[in-house]
């Protein structure tokens, strides 16, 4: 069974590196460099996801799909419109709901930022501003009722902007789990990847993926 790992904004698939080495099931374990997935398209949350779907869509076995911020957006998104596809789902600083307060405040602080910082990341300036624009309007409320599926809800507990969210998610899917990271801020797979490993292990093993 694969579990395919989709890293947040502003990071790249080794940002999994140290989780993966902690977790049980290490050969299975697919990581996805989503700039790879535009190939050429304009950046927009359309293109990325209708990539991201077609990808998933290609892997004959049902998946375990585990994201993080963006990464929990795409996956989040997948698994209202396949739910017979997604066997498990663990969702990290999730929003399914856009903040727009918060992602207008997130694109002011990377118009600040130097060019050169987003060269490891596999996108220019313009393209992470030009994402987090496109996603301004998603909203998968009516959505959630769709997932049928295992859930993880997870978030640092210093990751303040995505606490409510959290607990909001969590209430509204059938079979949600929810667990806050001590110590923990917005990218838990770089903040406690051993503690993140070991959540995953526990809630693969219980759901027999």
């Amino acid at each position: 069974m694969n579990s395919v790992l989709i890293h947040g904004l502003g990071q790249n698939s080794s940002s999994w590196n140290e989780t993966i080495l902690y977790m049980i099931e290490q050969d299975n374990v697919i990581c996805l460099e989503l700039p790879s997935f535009l190939n050429g398209e304009n950046v927009a949350y359309s293109n990325l996801y209708n990539a991201f779907s077609e990808y998933c869509d290609n892997i004959s076995e049902p998946l375990n799909l585990c994201g993080l911020s963006l990464g929990a957006v795409l996956a989040l998104n997948y698994a209202i419109d396949n739910p017979r596809k997604v066997k498990s789902l663990v969702l990290i600083a999730a929003q399914y709901e856009m903040p727009k307060a918060l992602l207008k405040l997130q694109n002011m602080i990377f118009r600040f930022i130097p060019e050169k910082s987003f060269n490891s990341m596999g996108m220019r300036k313009k393209d992470f501003i030009e994402l987090t624009n496109s996603m301004t309007n998603l909203n998968f409320n009516e959505g959630l009722k769709n997932i049928s599926c295992p859930v993880l809800v997870l978030c640092g507990d210093k990751d303040s902007p995505n606490k409510k969210a959290t607990k909001n998610l969590a209430e509204s899917i059938t079979k949600a789990e929810i667990q806050f990271i001590k110590d923990a801020k917005h990218e838990v797979n770089i903040d406690a990847p051993k503690e993140l490993a070991e959540i995953l292990n526990d809630f693969y093993y219980r759901h027999k993926v």
